[in-house]
């Protein structure tokens, strides 16, 4: 805290302080008001000018110092200054003081509270910056609210003060109008208690709930004019309950949950059931993963006491132990399995045709058309292809297709090139390099795995390099050219060119939403440029309400078990929205990069909570001290947690090291359900194993925050006991 707040909050101290001493509460009592209502009536008489300055700076006061006794005041400025000019004169002091208030409560607790809350408070923020001052309208409306409280937790937000003074100015106008009118009635009223009957607390609840109201029937006013253009084509009936169309993560969840339920659900997948995860991505990609960790092994046995050994080996045999994993995977997302759930499944391509139909151009050839009351996008995402020049004459392939043209291979390419210094990119550099390839890894940037912190992508870029794959950073891509039955591709560094040679190209860039081909433009469905993703809001709803998007289309995240996470909430709103509706949580997601060594993450890393001004604390523990790691030759890496300065309350968890993606979970479930790393240390972790460096973290965190004062004293006291 600064010294200009600390000196702020003594001088509100020290002013509260003295209100206390001069004992002013039997004058802030109905009864001495009463009592003294003729006195005050004489002296504004004599000096109106005067009177009305003293009593709006004591109300500005009081209400900026938040001190009780609100009521009384204005009940006295209805007593003195009549209806109306009491009305004007408590409006502008009770406004004024409540924006003091709230200053006060900015300057005073706002930066402390970020430091502690920081993300729920942002969270916050981003609600306040859409529809604060409707809330605060609201609150504002209805007395039973403590006005005080509302100025002090306003005052934590990033709302705009020129807002808070308008709609305070507004909103109290109805609560003011009252206390102020039984004020001018001082003589008829026996109590506080008797200014609000139950009818005009009735009419204060029908005040606050009217905001409500009339945002419901704006709602309802805004989804008239989205759908009139389709008015005349609303189906009176519906075929289905819901139809999802794609059949990836996001899509095969949303039609299981639907069928869970038992609602009629169709799902329209045009090509192959499991979508990019199981076809492109995670499986086959973990499949080659792993078959390279073992060639790697091999070269290097005397590492586990054996010998080192070339591993010979068919890269079509390799290549065709993938396609063998996903098809044993294949019966999990099969149209069989979800058939046999009851969810019926058209293999075809589904186009929107307005908000509640979809035909489908089946792969046999016939046209269905069929209704819903709801529907779900989940139709994934694209690899990205550079524009570069030449790229289409050298050839290349994408994470998509090179399974199936790398399985037409005898050998592995003996030069290949990797665009991109993304997950993708780098897992498949070190498993080709791990197989005997020449790998050059190009990245446009700075570092490779730039969303990680410093260290993570220093630590990356070595085990690569360690591994064979020669890493460019700062290199960017500028053209392909073919030299008789050369490749080249050429990129510029430093302003300098630089040729490389290759045999195959793989360009792994990034991915980006499918959002062409199914109708979205034909009805309107807005778009996103800022990330290329189907724009929503935070129920997943598009445009059209009753249309909602999850996966890769939505973003921000491009995972599956994010578009599985997202599946359940635009299915549950799709279904029951009409009672009950969810915002999605991004509150604890986790990710993992699966080079070697692995590389997980949940919530903030330290670049992150740098940008985003949030104070924290770093532990930190080296996987090199760990048995099991030592005993399985794994022993490098570490476990990283961010927590709030002086707090056990995690803020995000880095872990590099052997089966780091398993080990994350533990803090997954911490950071879900508010579990502090007391309590990770509090649990028994099973000897000898990798997760043991949790507690192992967790410990690290509590040596260094143990109370070396009471220590002290306890030495003290062991040493008096030994005599």
């Amino acid at each position: 805290m600064r010294l200009r707040q600390i000196v702020l909050l003594l001088l509100l101290a020290l002013a509260i302080g003295a209100l206390v001493a001069l004992d002013l509460g039997p004058y802030l009592s109905f009864e001495q008001l009463k009592a003294s209502q003729a006195n005050f009536d004489q002296l504004y008489a004599q000096q109106p000018v005067m009177v009305a300055a003293v009593y709006f700076g004591v109300y500005v006061l009081a209400t900026a110092l938040s001190i009780p006794g609100a009521v009384i005041i204005t009940l006295a400025g209805g007593a003195v200054f009549g209806l109306w000019w009491g009305l004007l004169i408590v409006s502008f002091a009770s406004t004024l003081g409540a924006t003091l208030a709230f200053l006060v409560s900015r300057f005073v607790l706002r930066d402390w509270v970020e430091a502690r809350f920081g993300q729920r408070l942002a969270d916050i923020n981003a609600g306040v910056d859409k529809e604060g001052a409707f809330y605060l309208f609201s609150l504002r409306l209805i007395p039973v609210v403590p006005f005080f409280l509302i100025n002090l937790l306003m005052g934590l937000t990033r709302m705009k003060t020129v807002t808070f003074y308008v709609v305070s100015q507004i909103g109290m106008l109805a609560g003011t109008a009252v206390y102020v009118n039984a004020g001018t009635q001082l003589a008829q009223l026996d109590s506080v208690q008797g200014i609000l009957s139950p009818a005009l607390w009735g009419s204060f609840l029908l005040l606050g709930i009217f905001p409500l109201l009339a945002r419901r029937v704006v709602a309802v006013i805004h989804q008239r004019k989205v759908y009139a253009r389709w008015a005349s084509v609303r189906p009176k009936t519906f075929d289905r309950n819901l139809i999802v169309i794609g059949g990836g993560a996001a899509g095969l969840v949303s039609a299981y949950i639907a069928a869970a339920v038992k609602a009629k659900v169709t799902l329209i997948e045009a090509h192959k059931m499991g979508g990019d995860c199981l076809n492109y991505g995670c499986v086959p990609s973990k499949a080659l993963i792993k078959s390279a960790k073992l060639a790697h092994q091999m070269r290097h046995g005397a590492q586990y006491g054996l010998s080192d050994t070339t591993p010979s080996f068919s890269f079509k045999a390799v290549m065709q132990r993938v396609h063998g994993v996903i098809k044993a995977i294949e019966p999990h997302d099969s149209v069989a399995r979800y058939t046999g759930l009851g969810v019926e499944v058209l293999q075809g391509y589904g186009k929107l045709v307005n908000p509640w139909t979809v035909e489908v151009s089946l792969n046999n050839g016939q046209v269905q058309r069929l209704t819903a009351r709801s529907i779900v996008i989940a139709a994934g995402a694209r690899p990205v292809v550079p524009p570069l020049p030449g790229l289409d004459d050298v050839g290349y392939v994408t994470s998509d297709t090179l399974w199936d043209e790398f399985a037409k291979l005898d050998e592995i390419p003996k030069r290949i090139v990797v665009l991109g210094g993304g997950p993708i990119g780098c897992e498949l550099s070190q498993s080709f390099a791990r197989l005997g390839s020449q790998v050059t890894q190009l990245e446009m940037g700075d570092r490779i795995m730039a969303r990680e912190d410093d260290e993570v992508s220093a630590l990356a870029r070595d085990a690569l390099q360690a591994d064979g794959v020669q890493v460019l950073t700062g290199h960017k891509a500028l053209r392909c050219e073919r030299r008789g039955e050369d490749k080249i591709l050429v990129a510029s560094s430093q302003g300098l060119e630089v040729e490389i040679g290759f045999d195959a190209l793989v360009c792994a860039v990034g991915r980006v939403a499918r959002l062409q081909g199914y109708g979205l433009e034909d009805i309107g469905v807005t778009t996103l440029r800022k990330n290329f993703t189907i724009d929503t809001n935070e129920y997943l709803q598009t445009l059209y309400p009753n249309i909602y998007a999850a996966g890769d289309v939505a973003g921000p995240y491009q995972l599956t078990h994010v578009a599985a996470h997202q599946a359940w909430y635009a299915t549950v709103n799709a279904l029951f929205g009409d009672f009950k509706s969810f915002k999605v949580d991004y509150r604890v997601i986790p990710w993992a990069t699966f080079i070697d060594p692995e590389v997980a993450r949940v919530g903030l890393n330290e670049q992150e909570a740098q940008a985003q001004g949030i104070a924290y604390e770093v532990t930190k523990y080296g996987i090199d001290d760990l048995d099991r790691a030592i005993a399985d030759s794994e022993a490098h890496g570490f476990v990283k947690v961010l927590t709030v300065p002086g707090k056990d309350r995690i803020l995000g968890v880095t872990i590099v090291g052997s089966h780091a993606g398993d080990l994350l979970g533990e803090y997954v479930l911490a950071m879900k359900h508010g579990l502090g790393l007391n309590k990770i240390l509090g649990t028994i972790h099973t000897y000898p194993t990798m997760a043991e460096a949790n507690k192992y973290a967790a410990g690290e965190w509590k040596r260094a925050h143990a109370p070396q004062k009471l220590l002290a004293w306890v030495k003290k006291f062991h040493d008096g006991r030994r005599g």
